[in-house]
């Protein structure tokens, strides 16, 4: 081993690898009439989402080059393509409309409008007999923008009509295995889909659909048919998302759960074997697990326990395809016969040392007002490298966005990027996160822009404590929720970390709530208060009023085409860091929303964190980086 500083080790992993250059990103697994069949984010083609098959002749896609199964539906999109016999449905980026194809020129099935996206398709379901297709519509309207499932010819004869109105939003809309039921998920502002939803089933010949269950207090989600016409659903009511038929709990969890927050369409976390069995992906203390219910026998057992992150699972006549990851391995598509686990797709065509992949350690702290938080942490490993016996490792502290979003123990390029450099990575699940019960994940409610920085402000605390890290020199990093993580940290309590890193994050609370989209326009009624009524919560929550306490470096990387958070939060934030002299640097990129997706644009801010990590930090990193310009002074301008 050789003996260098840290943040200065040579890596196997560089910028272009993380930005997608060496693999692709595997998601939306389906075993629909056992057929295997998925989706492919590719960065190199400007981050295109791609429908792909397994066939006789090896992998094909199922769109042509060019076309992009993706929907701007509640912004955040998902469930935009589906499937019968051999024919997808797929809703395109471009401008929003469904096409169909079985191999040859897509053929779309609704109408051209102007603007493009004025109607927005996901989550669609095909009637047995291949006539009809149900999906949730978002349909935006000069002055408003109004939510609604709907039913259109599969052959695009006829213009859609409404099936169900007059909620706030609508999700799973599934057809019973007969063709005659419709059930599907409604809930209305404030509440988001992980507070309060209700599950309603209607006959499809007519009569008035039927609320089956769930309110304002219980979560009702990931709502699926089995085979025999039993209407499954996932539900909170416990305190712990867990798996019910026909109204029958069929898992009693009670330190971990089967459900997720539902920020994208056409999720699901279980499967119908094909014999009454059910496969499960189970959360517990932030890692995934899955588990085979075999409702008969009353068991629930562990079923390839080797994976701690599982995307998506699908299942059909006793075979299992799901998208896993651990901390030694990339995420890959896998199929099990029953007997044997079959690699189908890997997300990266490279192969990692082993001897310079870190490993995770789960780790459980107290927080500045007494709370219990956790995080996983990742050391700094390298295959041929270590550090001086005299010098601790920098460490970058990751906060997800959401905030209901969890970070498992996984095998993460982004992780590793920084760990093969010898920079230590503490993954905060701070509270508010998915996957510890609904006490945990509620108990941000009213606090967010308080604790939940907090904790990351204390995770990096308790490994400085354990002589684990160097405590000064630490940066929080973030996008969205995790960015509004990072501004307040920086301006809350400005001597807490050394730098601080945002993707698209939230700078003004109340600027968020009078200009977003209308998926999360009601979010932080639970997360800060009622607006109007408690705008002075909005402001004392907001760093773009207190920014003259902040005192550390901050890089800011914008998509100026987010509609989440829109790029005049990040422009406020640079007017003060110029007026006040903080160094930082601003990078927008265009065509880019909330989330990047472009290969390019990863690269850059990728590279312009190590480099701005570098310069503050005093080291410099192996690699060839395009230098990133500090600004330091308000005459650099």
């Amino acid at each position: 081993m050789v003996v260098r500083p840290y943040g200065t080790w040579p890596a196997q992993i560089g910028v272009d690898m993380v930005a997608g250059g060496a693999g692709r990103e595997l998601d939306s697994v389906s075993l629909q009439d056992g057929i295997l069949r998925w989706a492919e984010v590719r960065t190199g083609e400007g981050g295109r989402t791609v429908v792909c098959e397994l066939g006789p002749g090896g992998v094909r896609d199922l769109i042509p080059v060019g076309a992009n199964a993706r929907t701007r539906a509640h912004e955040y999109g998902g469930g935009a393509f589906w499937f019968h016999g051999p024919t997808t449905f797929y809703s395109d980026f471009s401008d929003g409309r469904v096409y169909r194809t079985e191999g040859g020129e897509p053929v779309p099935i609704t109408s051209e409008l102007s603007p493009p996206h004025a109607h927005r398709y996901a989550d669609g379901v095909v009637t047995p007999d291949g006539s009809s297709i149900y999906c949730v519509r978002e349909r935006h309207e000069p002055d408003e923008v109004m939510n609604e499932i709907v039913v259109l010819p599969a052959d695009g004869s006829a213009e859609p009509s409404v099936i169900a109105q007059g909620h706030d939003f609508y999700m799973w809309p599934r057809v019973d295995p007969a063709g005659r039921r419709l059930a599907w998920v409604s809930w209305d502002h404030p509440n988001m889909p992980w507070d309060g939803t209700e599950l309603w089933v209607a006959d499809l010949d007519g009569g008035q659909p039927e609320k089956v269950t769930g309110g304002a207090g219980e979560s009702v989600i990931d709502v699926a048919w089995s085979a025999d016409g039993a209407l499954h659903w996932q539900s909170d009511r416990s305190g712990w998302w867990n798996l019910y038929r026909d109204g029958t709990a069929l898992t009693a969890l009670d330190d971990a759960e089967t459900g997720f927050p539902a920020w994208v369409f056409g999720i699901s976390h279980y499967a119908f074997l094909g014999d009454g069995r059910i496969v499960c992906i189970v959360v517990r203390q932030g890692a995934d697990t899955m588990h085979v219910l075999d409702p008969v026998r009353g068991s629930f057992e562990p079923f390839l326990p080797e994976w701690t992150y599982i995307d998506s699972v699908a299942a059909h006549d006793g075979r299992v395809a799901f998208i896993g990851s651990s901390p030694t391995a990339p995420p890959a598509l896998f199929v099990h016969d029953g007997t044997e686990l079959t690699t189908i797709r890997r997300s990266l065509d490279v192969e990692i040392d082993p001897a310079a992949v870190s490993q995770p350690r789960a780790i459980e702290f107290t927080s500045h007002d007494g709370g219990r938080a956790h995080a996983f942490y990742y050391p700094p490993t390298s295959a041929d490298s270590e550090g001086p016996a005299d010098e601790l490792p920098p460490l970058r502290v990751i906060c997800h966005g959401g905030p209901t979003g969890v970070r498992p123990p996984w095998f993460s390029l982004d992780i590793l990027f920084f760990t093969q450099r010898g920079i230590g990575v503490v993954d905060v699940n701070y509270r508010g996160s998915t996957g510890f019960g609904r006490e945990y994940r509620r108990s941000l409610n009213g606090r967010w822009g308080e604790i939940d920085w907090q904790d990351c402000v204390s995770a990096a605390r308790h490994l400085a404590e354990t002589g684990e890290i160097d405590g000064n020199r630490t940066w929080v990093e973030g996008g969205s929720a995790g960015g509004y993580v990072v501004l307040c940290a920086l301006t809350f309590e400005p001597e807490a970390f050394a730098a601080g890193v945002s993707y698209f994050g939230v700078a003004d609370a109340e600027a968020l709530a009078l200009d977003t989209h209308k998926f999360e326009s009601r979010y932080l009624d639970s997360l800060i208060g009622p607006y109007p009524e408690r705008a002075d919560l909005y402001r004392a929550r907001s760093p773009v009023h207190f920014v003259d306490q902040l005192e550390r470096p901050l890089l800011l990387l914008q998509g100026l085409d987010d509609e989440v958070v829109p790029p005049a939060q990040a422009e406020a934030m640079v007017a003060v860091l110029e007026r006040k002299g903080v160094p930082y640097a601003y990078l927008a990129f265009e065509g880019e929303g909330h989330g990047f997706r472009r290969q390019e644009n990863i690269r850059r801010s990728k590279e312009a964190t190590l480099s701005f990590i570098g310069q503050l930090f005093g080291f410099e990193p192996a690699d060839e980086l395009e230098p990133l310009e500090v600004v330091t002074s308000r005459s650099e301008r």
